[in-house]
């Protein structure tokens, strides 16, 4: 059973934190997570017990570092059931994991080529792949999205042919949290021999991911959206075409040799990517981060978050006056609305008096700029869920959108 008072106790931020002058609802995790105490006592553990550089020293501090650094790689492979934990390379996070990836990747495509992505990515998982075109002219196609703003399998085969290189998804939107069916589209994709790329940042902290059962080739994700610090992520590959990408970071820590004659040569995957000193602390409170995850349980995380999101569904449907809701059927963490009359730009102004209350969310276009024509608003308020959620934070968020929709409520902000 989940047990999500004693949850909520691991979180500082939910004990004793104020927004507003009433207790915190936080609900932007899909912005970035809060950190449960262990997390933080394990970075306060290596500044004040071990803080010295990885990969550099021959004394016994040093040596703990090296330990406890390199043991995330087999944390981390045992979260996405990796094969070994060299397929497991260290990043800033999502965002960085992709560029590396367009970066790396590049050299094996040429003009012609095509990448799949769809409309509800985030800009992390379009940008890379639009510089590719300017630089070498590779094309971008898109899935098309469902009348319920779906990527299903069927309008997925339609859209693959045989100039499709690669598949680049979100395994679960920011916006509209449908969890895709990777293991199909995968298996769909690799019949007309194209790479599969996953933006897991959503997934990852949320679901169960098992990189050998879905067997897709790339997965970014990043630390701070499951509850690890910000400045870390992983670029996981499976491990021959993991070493097929070019690095682009050059450094100490990644050669093996450099020579007066210019030559130098570089170590295999993942320590190529990896030039300079790293965010050791943020590394290590990743570890501890997934840890804790473990301990819970992903499977047992997403049961409980959709159990409170449908009692939100329920409710704000039947008791919320003109409210738009984009992703009724979503089993996973945001809930993405609008109230009508304070669509788009305006929709801020929902998100101001929910933050009055105590209630934090976010609004706009959440980094999803190519799904402001399919949803045909410029901007929306996204209520992103997490484990540490619970009913009383759903009722909070709904009674507090009932009083400011109602009656003159939101007066005072025009």
């Amino acid at each position: 059973m989940f047990d999500i008072k004693n949850v909520r106790k691991q979180y500082p931020m939910l004990n004793g934190v104020e927004m507003d002058g009433h207790s915190l609802v936080y609900l932007d995790s899909g912005a970035t997570a809060l950190k449960p105490q262990c997390v933080i006592d394990k970075v306060v553990e290596y500044y004040s017990t071990y803080s010295t550089n990885a990969h550099r020293g021959d004394y016994a501090l040093s040596h703990r570092t090296d330990s406890e650094y390199e043991n995330v790689r087999k944390i981390v492979q045992k979260l996405i059931n990796s094969k070994s934990e060299l397929e497991i390379v260290y990043t800033y996070g999502t965002t960085h994991s992709i560029n590396m990836l367009a970066h790396g990747i590049k050299h094996k495509l040429k003009k012609g080529d095509v990448i799949l992505i769809s409309e509800f990515e985030h800009a992390s998982n379009v940008l890379p792949w639009f510089r590719l075109k300017e630089e070498i002219g590779i094309e971008i196609e898109y899935v098309k999205l469902n009348e319920n703003h779906e990527l299903t399998v069927e309008n997925f085969k339609a859209a693959m042919h045989d100039k499709v290189k690669i598949v680049a998804l979100a395994h679960i939107s920011n916006v509209l949290g449908y969890i895709l069916d990777m293991k199909e589209i995968t298996k769909i994709a690799h019949e007309y021999g194209a790479i599969v790329t996953v933006d897991g940042a959503q997934s990852v902290p949320h679901i169960p991911v098992d990189v050998q059962d879905l067997d897709i080739d790339f997965l970014s994700f990043s630390a701070h959206k499951l509850g690890g610090p910000t400045g870390i992520g992983v670029l996981y590959g499976k491990y021959d075409l993991l070493n097929e990408l070019e690095a682009y970071n050059l450094g100490g820590g990644m050669n093996t040799r450099i020579e007066c004659n210019t030559c130098y040569y570089i170590k295999n995957a993942p320590f190529k990517f990896e030039a300079g000193t790293p965010a050791i602390e943020a590394t290590i409170g990743m570890g501890r981060a997934i840890e804790y995850l473990m301990e819970l349980g992903l499977a047992n995380i997403h049961e409980h978050i959709e159990s409170i999101r449908k009692h939100a569904i329920t409710r704000l449907k039947n008791e919320v006056e003109d409210i738009i809701i984009y992703n009724e059927n979503s089993i996973s963490g945001p809930i993405s609305f609008n109230v009508k009359g304070y669509e788009g730009a305006r929709a801020q102004d929902i998100g101001s008096a929910l933050a009055t209350r105590g209630i934090a969310v976010r609004t706009g276009e959440h980094c999803a700029k190519l799904l402001v024509d399919v949803l045909e608003t410029k901007g929306s308020v996204r209520a992103s869920l997490y484990l540490y959620n619970s009913i009383e934070d759903m009722d909070r968020l709904v009674d507090a959108l009932i009083e400011i929709t109602k009656g003159d409520a939101l007066d005072w902000l025009l």
